[in-house]
């Protein structure tokens, strides 16, 4: 199971800024390794981050994406004590969700 996201979400003023960074290796496919051969793509390709269950971003990734890619963005309605989670979805089908409260 892959490491846990850190997350943060702060309320300040209505609006929420979330800072999430996201443990993932984000092997594009087209480095080799020592004996030449491709190292096989491995990296994120959908992100979606929820707020009490409804959907406040999507992302889509790809490889040219750095290694534990750090997100961050702002929304509006968020509450202090609300809770934000973020799951991600890599080319291998394996996936992971985390959850923050905002403070």
């Amino acid at each position: 199971m892959a490491d846990p996201m850190r997350i943060r979400a702060n309320n300040a003023d209505g609006e929420t800024t979330v800072r999430a960074l996201i443990a993932h290796i984000m092997e594009p496919g087209t480095r080799k390794n020592a004996a030449g051969e491709l190292i096989p793509a491995h990296f994120i390709t959908d992100v979606e981050a929820t707020h009490n269950g409804k959907v406040v971003l999507q992302a889509m990734f790809s490889g040219s994406v750095a290694q534990n890619p750090f997100l961050s963005f702002k929304f509006k309605g968020g509450a202090k004590g609300d809770k934000v989670a973020i799951k991600w979805v890599d080319t291998k089908g394996d996936t992971r969700t985390d959850e923050a409260v905002i403070a």
